[in-house]
């Protein structure tokens, strides 16, 4: 079996290993790929890997050898999967394998807004504490996260396990849901989208990106929320307009946004949230931790293990 790894940099940059799904397949790995050279690069191919590389009609027209194509994420919306379907090729992705990784960005955010800890590092090389005429300093309020409320938007693997590690440092915890409420778990209660916009001190996305969730996070529902209010993003950029939180960071209606994607990736050097010193970003890489990025790989593995033998797993429907 033939399999092109179309844009493996960013699961594997040189320090994983696709040894195991070399012992299989004739494998060629390239790091990025653009889009004029896709069809050259995956002639011939029975199997394609990609992460961001688009997979649509014109690319599934010009490879009449391929049969799979398994996405290196959970999201598969770089693929056209009904065309994929139609002329039979199987596309898989890797549900859940950066669950515990995106949700310890999520605090690591929210914990870099409450306490600070870059900020007050750097004052300590600075010579700010040994200056000081007190055992202690500090210049920005400090704030424990017990008893604030944690409002969710989308409980799938990596909201679930956010809202029990907001249940462990001692947060009233809220979401918005599809799940019934008689199925979550003790701690967690259901609301509507304006509920939860109404009561939540930190607000944490991870619904999917849809026609109905794009730019959830508006200049309207902002003006729902509690002021100097947190918004922490790690699901996908669109779901909030950035025009619309910048401003109301300027203005002080929210005390910070946290987030891991952007509506744009790489952002514009004019992105409005770049300019926003409450606007606290990380360049897409909660997902992107050795040990996430190992587990991508091993399932990645798994799943052309078992297209192999007839019998895919992780297909997308």
């Amino acid at each position: 079996m033939k399999i092109v790894i179309l844009d493996g940099y960013t699961a594997n940059p040189g320090d994983l290993s696709w040894e195991r799904l070399e012992d299989i397949a004739e494998v060629t790995v390239y790091d990025r790929t653009l889009p004029e050279d896709v069809a050259k690069r995956a002639k011939g191919a029975d199997a394609i890997l990609v992460n961001k590389v688009v997979i649509g009609r014109k690319e599934i027209d010009s490879l009449p050898d391929l049969k799979y194509v398994g996405v290196l994420a959970t999201g598969y919306n770089v693929v056209d999967v009904a065309y994929a379907r139609e002329k039979g090729i199987v596309v898989t992705n890797i549900p859940a394998y950066s669950t515990d990784s995106v949700a310890q960005m999520v605090f690591a955010h929210l914990l870099a807004v409450t306490n600070r800890v870059e900020h007050y590092s750097r004052l300590c090389r600075e010579g700010k504490w040994s200056s000081s005429s007190d055992f202690c300093f500090w210049d920005t309020p400090l704030t424990e996260l017990s008893g604030k409320t944690m409002g969710i938007v989308g409980l799938g693997n990596i909201g679930m396990k956010v809202a029990t590690i907001a249940r462990n440092f001692g947060m009233d915890v809220f979401a918005v849901t599809s799940k019934p409420s008689a199925s979550l778990p003790e701690g967690i209660q259901k609301t509507t989208l304006e509920g939860l916009l109404a009561i939540s001190d930190v607000l944490s996305l991870h619904c999917p990106l849809t026609p109905e969730t794009k730019h959830v996070i508006n200049a309207d529902t902002i003006a729902m929320m509690r002021p100097h209010s947190i918004i922490i993003n790690t699901g996908r950029g669109p779901l909030i307009d950035d025009d619309a939180v910048a401003e109301a960071l300027s203005t002080g209606k929210l005390a910070a946004y946290c987030t891991d994607v952007m509506s744009e990736e790489p952002p514009s050097p004019e992105c409005p949230l770049l300019r926003c010193d409450n606007a606290f970003i990380t360049p897409h890489i909660a997902w992107a931790t050795v040990e996430a990025r190992k587990r991508l790989i091993d399932i990645a593995t798994n799943n052309v293990e078992a297209f192999m033998a007839g019998t895919p797993a992780n297909v997308v429907k």
